[in-house]
């Protein structure tokens, strides 16, 4: 079992691994090129989250609007996943990290499909980290494929439409049965969401790194962490517990 977080540090981070081709085209060098550099920055955070006792830790690792990016690169990505899934498993699974895949993964190649759950069956039981990768996500998908799911529910009289609430819909979700995400850090110097997590990041604190991913390093994690800590987190309520009438 994982040992308690420190105070003050998140229970969950979910991280937009952003400028992957930037660092390359800095560099002339081919777009995967970036990607594959991506992978170090990857490995540092496990580890940081591990380190730091952190519960769970989800990366966007491929939208569904990346689909429609070159096919040439899209090919090279897969590659990678394929490679890195056979590469990394083994050391995932030695520091006791479960790792999960989310998304619409019909979408991916059977190859590609058969790494992942052999993958997730391996790691199942496991204590540690847990890992979410996101591949073939979109928020917009996750909140339409949990909205059909109760459908199908309300139409087979399973449960009645009135009984729908924020808690049953949430366990329809990609990420049912883990805390909320708490920290957003997205590298890149972009400042948006990009269809990441549409519910699930309603009351996460959002970091904005200039950072490309692949340059991401161990004080730019501990930056974010210490980010988070600074913030006082409300949910809507006012930061001092006061009477109503005072209000």
């Amino acid at each position: 079992m994982m040992a308690d977080a420190a105070p003050g540090a998140p229970r969950h981070i979910a991280i937009i691994m952003d400028g992957n081709g930037r660092w390359a085209a800095a560099r002339a060098l081919p777009r995967p090129a970036g990607h594959q550099a991506g992978l170090k920055a990857v490995r540092l955070a496990i580890e940081e989250c591990s380190r730091h006792s952190i519960e769970a830790l989800t990366l966007f690792a491929f939208s569904s609007e990346n689909w429609s990016r070159p096919a040439d690169e899209v090919g090279s990505l897969m590659r990678l996943f394929v490679d890195a899934l056979d590469r990394e498993i083994d050391e995932l699974h030695k520091k006791s990290v479960r790792v999960r895949f989310i998304g619409a993964r019909t979408n991916l190649a059977m190859r590609l499909q058969t790494r992942i759950a052999a993958a997730e069956a391996r790691t199942a039981e496991n204590p540690g980290l847990k890992l979410q990768v996101a591949m073939s996500y979109g928020g917009r998908w996750d909140i339409i494929q949990a909205a059909q799911k109760l459908c199908r529910l309300c139409a087979s009289g399973v449960i009645n439409a009135e009984e729908i609430t924020a808690e049953s819909f949430a366990t329809n979700l990609a990420l049912a049965g883990l805390p909320p995400v708490d920290l957003l850090i997205r590298t890149g110097g972009e400042h948006r969401i990009s269809n990441f997590l549409l519910w699930d990041l309603a009351y996460a604190e959002l970091y904005f790194s200039s950072r490309l991913w692949p340059d991401f390093s161990l004080p730019d994690f501990e930056e974010a962490l210490a980010f988070y800590a600074g913030r006082e987190r409300r949910f809507g309520r006012t930061g001092a517990a006061r009477p109503f009438a005072e209000a």
